[in-house]
């Protein structure tokens, strides 16, 4: 689409009105955490990726009715016109702070065979007072209200932009706290066969994230059960992953949007303390816990709807009834993946591939790699070694939309998945080759194999591979933050 930048620029202008209207007018937006402690000191290093990004918005939520409603098509409500909190999890102000109230919404009624949304109390934002260890300069308008304590940080600040400027961007772009599930049966009711969302895997449990919703959110902090499991989605990167939000002091972070980007990628913020969090890595990088452990990485992949579908017809997918309001399925970001450069992003991008190309980008302990939709596509296997350990990447599901690129997410282009899993079974390690349209088979036990590691046939029918950490993203993004110590893929 040529007119794509000119569409995407449009729709963030017009939502950028509509932001300054809830922040300047109404009520603050949704924030908060569970019970969250400093972490203890720990070392911090610096470094430096990029340079300062412009002060440019991005878009909060969905293209604006005011702005561009000939070019995006259908208009949906907005998120950040919606000035009524939903209810979230209190967490006490950092020392010397104080808070912004909350207000309530009432509850959405979720299935009865899903599990409820939590039941959390209402939330407030910590606001600095006086905070002896002030913001870079050219972020002082935006962030200064912020309790963070910039003093601790393992990169440059200006490595950091404002995707959203103006004052306290925090959570315009509103996670959710309380999601709302349904079956499967109710869900092929709205989603097609092609809409693409996050499979997340979590024991026996298993939910399905369209992307249709994610895009709007951005971060679901969810509970399996007891569990906690934070859910992410950066549109801007196409980075999907799942998180345990749980710091190895005991504390459960509660994160957010913070409406700050490095290398395009959504930066995270807890309200534990107001530290900033890469969503690629789940690294800390600015506060209390810069220079700590980054977060676990939880089992997930992109699919499509129609494979989380046949093979986990009991899950649970996250529906179209919010606390928000929001009817979901247009897409923000029309013909952004068709774009030759990345929105917001002030780096060179390598020019091994276009910078808006799909990879599968696979991480095994210390050790990256890429692996081009291209080759996955042509080969539909690739098995390889990470750090000694067998991996095998699948790609499949042909019809899997593109969710960034028609007006409507259902519409978007067919551009496959792929989906990078441990090859080890309890027979040892595994080979695999392909066996036709989404169906693999394993050499050493002749046994097969759906694109979600399922086995459904042989010796090991029954058996579940379990995922390498993965995402789907787009080239600019895996060379901007792997591409110093990763490689890309290439046929021998």
């Amino acid at each position: 689409m040529s007119d794509g930048p000119f569409r995407l620029r449009a729709g963030v202008i017009g939502f950028v009105i509509v932001m300054f209207a809830t922040a300047c007018g109404g009520e603050e937006p949704a924030t908060g955490s569970l019970s969250s402690q400093p972490p203890p000191d720990a070392p911090v290093s610096s470094g430096s990726q990029t340079t300062a990004t412009d002060p440019v918005s991005r878009e909060p939520d969905s293209a604006s009715p005011q702005a561009d409603s000939a070019a995006t098509g259908p208009a949906e409500p907005s998120p950040t016109a919606d000035t009524t909190e939903p209810a979230g999890a209190v967490e006490s102000a950092a020392p010397g702070s104080s808070t912004t109230g909350p207000t309530t919404r009432p509850p959405v009624d979720a299935d009865p065979r899903c599990p409820p949304p939590p039941d959390v109390p209402a939330i407030v934002r910590p606001v600095a007072g006086d905070n002896p260890h002030p913001p870079p300069s050219h972020l002082e308008t935006a962030v200064a209200s912020w309790p963070t304590d910039w003093s601790r940080t393992t990169i440059e600040p200006a490595e950091l932009g404002l995707g959203i400027p103006t004052v306290d961007p925090r959570d315009l772009i509103r996670p959710l706290d309380r999601p709302v599930f349904v079956e499967v049966e109710a869900a092929q009711e709205w989603l097609s066969e092609a809409d693409p969302g996050m499979l997340v895997r979590i024991g026996d449990s298993t939910r399905f994230y369209p992307l249709r919703v994610l895009t709007r959110h951005e971060i679901v902090n969810d509970r399996f059960g007891d569990r906690p499991v934070l859910v992410t989605y950066c549109p801007l990167c196409n980075t999907a992953v799942a998180f345990d939000p749980v710091t190895p002091d005991g504390a459960h972070l509660r994160f957010g949007v913070s409406g700050l980007l490095r290398n395009s990628d959504l930066v995270m913020w807890d309200l534990g303390t107001t530290s900033l969090w890469q969503q690629i890595t789940g690294e800390p990088i600015v506060g209390a816990y810069a220079g700590g452990p980054a977060l676990p990485y939880l089992p997930s992949a992109i699919v499509a709807f129609s494979e989380f579908a046949a093979s986990h017809p009991q899950g649970c997918v996250l529906g179209p009834e919010q606390e928000f309001g929001i009817s979901y399925g247009v897409n923000p970001y029309i013909g952004y993946s068709s774009s030759s450069r990345p929105f917001l992003f002030d780096g060179e991008p390598d020019d091994s591939l276009p910078a808006l190309h799909r990879v599968v980008g696979v991480t095994v302990n210390s050790e990256n790699r890429a692996y081009s939709f291209d080759d996955l596509a042509t080969l539909r296997v690739i098995n390889d070694t990470l750090d000694e350990i067998p991996i095998v990447v699948m790609w499949g599901a042909a019809h899997t939309a593109d969710a960034l690129d028609d007006t409507i997410i259902a519409n978007g282009r067919p551009i496959g998945t792929g989906v990078a899993f441990v090859a080890v079974s309890r027979l040892g390690p595994l080979t695999f080759v392909s066996a036709g349209d989404d169906i693999f088979e394993d050499r050493e036990t002749n046994s097969t194999w759906n694109l979600l590691g399922q086995a459904v046939d042989g010796p090991l029918a029954g058996d579940q591979l379990e995922f390498a950490a993965h995402r789907n993203e787009f080239w600019f993004a895996w060379h901007a933050f792997f591409g110093a110590d990763g490689q890309l893929w290439e046929a021998s």
